[in-house]
């Protein structure tokens, strides 16, 4: 099977999200061929290099997002007239709200504003794919005006209708930005004039988030009906409503509209307003058009069902992660201090630390020998100051009290880094108190917390993110920015430390079960195959004049003397593959299989 890997920011490059979890799956599926479709975010991102790459890949194509060269498409009179009518329509499905709320009813109405978008979407797509692009337009004065026209129609949203000059070039330069995916040459098929280089060719576009990088699959959709699965393990589009709607000035050259918007237009409400209209909309095209969509966590889950995914088509797959660096910490349950609570994580105001720190402060009170290890990484200027405003409030609520006159005086609390001498690696560092304490006030998929999961080790959390899902009655949670309830929930657990090891004990065979790579590749291989399966045959293979088979015919998967070993059947004027022995399925999935 040959899939196309669409990625943003991430798979291959080195820095990104989501890399190691696509390396991982592609490896894991050695018995398939990949063509990775990568959008880079940043020039310093595509200067630092790729991943090394196993053999299944067999292509890579890649794009920027952050800069576009003006292609210099000179359009004639009805490819302009084109751009204006497709381009006008998706500016005023804009401009007139948001779409429709999935928890309702959406009527007819609400039907026929997402089809005017997508049928706007998919006309600027077909005339890129006719011209050879779209940057020249999208930057175009007819652009702005159509916009202009758009927010001044009746029945705009009034904030559209508030928009003056800076925030329309503000939010035309924003969809000129998210729009350029449409503009790439990834749209050829097997028979086209790439080779058999593009998205065409592939059998199933496998997107790893939403947004950009689902575009190219909603295009391969559209244009070879191509099967398209997408997996988020954070939605694109929470990201961006939490984001404010702002974004990066518009890189390259400006064009007849004007010079590049002000920071400040970028964050006025007709701004806000009209760019998450497009994401939210977006979201809704792409939930509509994937054949099946993959959440990492039921919070995920509930966030795409309400931006309008169909519940039918959605399964969640938890992310894979690697236990194996952790199979001695979690042998060795006995090997903690029992009077140590341990923090674990990168130090941003997000972690709450504050709170953990006032928490502690009450447990003191009840537990005057615990000890408090803060172990992580503060990153940007902003993670410094919070991890320095840390430490102050820990000198001030913890002052250094020596046993007597002539002792050094020693704070409970300690900031560390992994790899310093007393937590070298990170599963030495879950190991190294009896409880291990997460605090977050927004988390989304708490990778920590499976860590130290599979490090056996009893749990704290708070109530936000899949924090619930995650720990499944395996350890102790509490309400967020709630000191007291932290504070007596640690107090339970180290004053029982059988209550602790029971916990532990469990949680471990819970992040063994589902939390592994393991149980991701397979997910994945299945519905891989399940999709695959169900897509219309869209065409044949061919090597010698013969079509290519699968590796394994249907029938082998029934019951029955005829599909034993030395079973075979041909069928009256079949193809000449079908005239040897039976194909035997010799994967590791199908040896575990057999041995059941």
């Amino acid at each position: 099977m040959r899939i196309g890997l669409l990625t943003e920011g991430g798979y291959p490059y080195l820095s990104g999200d989501a890399g190691l979890w696509c390396d991982r799956l592609v490896r894991g599926l050695g018995q398939h061929e990949f063509d990775v479709y990568a959008l880079s975010r940043a020039e310093h991102q595509e200067a630092a290099g790729w991943v090394e790459l196993p053999p299944q890949v067999s292509r890579v194509r890649t794009a920027p997002l952050w800069t576009a060269q003006d292609d210099g498409v000179a359009y004639g009179r009805r490819a302009r007239r084109r751009f204006a009518e497709s381009y006008g329509e998706l500016v005023t499905a804009l401009c007139e709200g948001d779409p429709p709320d999935p928890a309702g009813s959406p009527g007819a109405a609400a039907a026929a504003e997402a089809d005017r978008f997508a049928n706007a979407l998919y006309g600027l797509a077909e005339l890129a794919r006719d011209e050879g692009g779209l940057v020249g337009a999208l930057r175009s004065e007819s652009a702005v005006r159509a916009l202009e026209r758009a927010c001044r129609a009746p029945g705009a949203l009034r904030t559209a209708r508030e928009a003056r000059v800076p925030e329309l070039l503000a939010v035309a330069a924003h969809l000129e930005r998210a729009l350029r995916p449409l503009s790439l040459d990834w749209y050829g098929d097997e028979s086209g004039g790439d080779g058999g280089e593009g998205l065409g060719a592939v059998d199933l576009c496998h997107a790893t988030s939403g947004g950009a990088a689902a575009l190219p699959g909603l295009l391969a959709r559209h244009f070879f009906d191509v099967p398209l699965l997408v997996t988020e393990y954070g939605v694109r589009l929470r990201t961006h409503y939490l984001s404010s709607g702002t974004g990066p000035s518009p890189a390259g050259p400006a064009g007849p509209a004007g010079p590049a918007p002000a920071p400040s237009a970028e964050a006025a409400p007709a701004v806000r307003s009209l760019v998450a209209a497009f994401h939210g909309r977006l979201a809704a095209e792409v939930y509509r058009q994937a054949a099946c969509v993959t959440p990492g966590n039921a919070h995920a889950r509930r966030w795409q069902e309400r931006c309008g995914a169909d519940r039918a088509k959605l399964r969640t797959v938890y992310p894979g992660m690697d236990a194996s660096r952790f199979a001695e910490a979690g042998d060795s349950l006995d090997t903690a201090d029992p009077h140590t609570l341990v923090w674990v994580g990168r130090v941003e105001p997000a972690k709450d630390l504050v709170s953990l720190l006032h928490a502690f402060a009450e447990l003191r009170k009840q537990e005057p020998r615990t000890r408090l290890r803060i172990i992580g990484v503060a990153a940007g200027a902003e993670g410094q100051a919070y991890l320095g405003h840390c430490k102050v409030l820990a000198a001030q609520l913890f002052p250094d009290e020596a046993d007597g006159p002539h002792a050094v005086g020693d704070n409970p609390v300690s900031f560390e880094e992994i790899g310093g001498p007393d937590a070298p690696t990170l599963a030495e560092a879950y190991t190294a108190g009896a409880v291990v304490v997460l605090s977050s006030v927004v988390e989304g998929f708490p990778v920590g917390l499976v860590e130290a999961m599979f490090c056996g080790r009893a749990t704290v959390s708070t109530d936000v993110g899949a924090v619930v899902e995650v720990i499944g009655g395996t350890g102790l949670v509490v309400p967020p920015r709630n000191p007291r309830a932290l504070a007596e929930a640690c107090v339970a657990l180290l004053r029982d430390p059988e209550r602790r090891a029971r916990l532990g004990a469990a949680a471990r065979a819970r992040a063994l079960e589902l939390f592994t790579v393991e149980q991701n590749v397979t997910a994945f291989h299945g519905i891989y195959l399940e999709l695959v399966a169900q897509a219309p045959a869209r065409r044949f293979l061919f090597d010698d004049g013969d079509p290519r088979p699968f590796a394994v015919p249907a029938e082998a998967c029934l019951t029955g003397h005829w599909a034993g070993p030395d079973a075979h059947v041909t069928a009256r004027g079949g193809p000449s593959w079908a005239a040897g022995p039976a194909a035997r399925d010799t994967s590791p999935i199908a040896a575990t299989e057999g041995a059941r």
